[in-house]
């Protein structure tokens, strides 16, 4: 099995990562394991801050590292929380009052579409002069109560009309098959396999 270092200490965004890159042969370590520190995320585009995040891990571990950078972007918000979706509400990090303003934020809107997006980035070294990208999105709308016990961050808000459900209510297995960071991994894994 290939080493890889997530640079994330998310529990949901490593089991996810787990089963989606573990048919490739890859062994998905999060960072704090091996100790690294946070990075910082100080850009204004997703991938940017997936980039610092993977050039951030790698060097410190120096094994090949991927980090993601995702969010929602609300279209009645002019696309925020975007980048700042962990910390909508300040810090400490917090689903829950992330969630409540975005709610309170929301409560005259009509439009209630949003999108979540993720950008994944591998880098093989710390200076990998060319990284590898995977981008996805999915689109539904912010509800006002929340519905499901699964998924984290956003998704017992996240309702998906087609199907009648939010991110929350979906099995797992359904989620990734159908979520931002599953089409972001397909994506990348299609890189992956074409370079052999």
């Amino acid at each position: 099995m290939k080493k890889l270092v997530l640079a994330s200490n998310n529990a949901g965004k490593l089991r996810e990562f787990q089963a989606l890159l573990a048919p490739l042969g890859w062994t998905v370590i999060p960072q704090a394991e091996l100790g690294v520190p946070e990075a910082e995320e100080p850009h204004c585009t997703f991938v940017e801050n997936a980039l610092a995040k993977a050039r951030h891990a790698s060097a410190h571990t120096g094994l090949p590292a991927l980090a993601d950078d995702s969010g929602i972007c609300v279209h009645a918000l002019g696309g925020a929380p975007g980048v700042h979706s962990a910390r909508f509400a300040g810090e400490p990090k917090s689903d829950a009052a992330n969630n409540a303003l975005l709610i309170e934020k929301l409560a005259s809107e009509q439009d209630r579409g949003a999108h979540y997006v993720c950008v994944l980035v591998m880098v093989r070294s710390a200076d990998d002069p060319q990284p590898i990208i995977g981008e996805g999105e999915w689109h539904g709308e912010v509800i006002s109560s929340p519905r499901g016990e699964g998924g984290f961050g956003y998704d017992p808000y996240f309702l998906l009309p087609q199907m009648g459900q939010t991110a929350a209510e979906l099995d797992p297995a359904l989620k990734n098959a159908l979520s931002h960071r599953g089409a972001a991994c397909r994506h990348l894994i299609e890189r992956l396999r074409a370079l052999g």
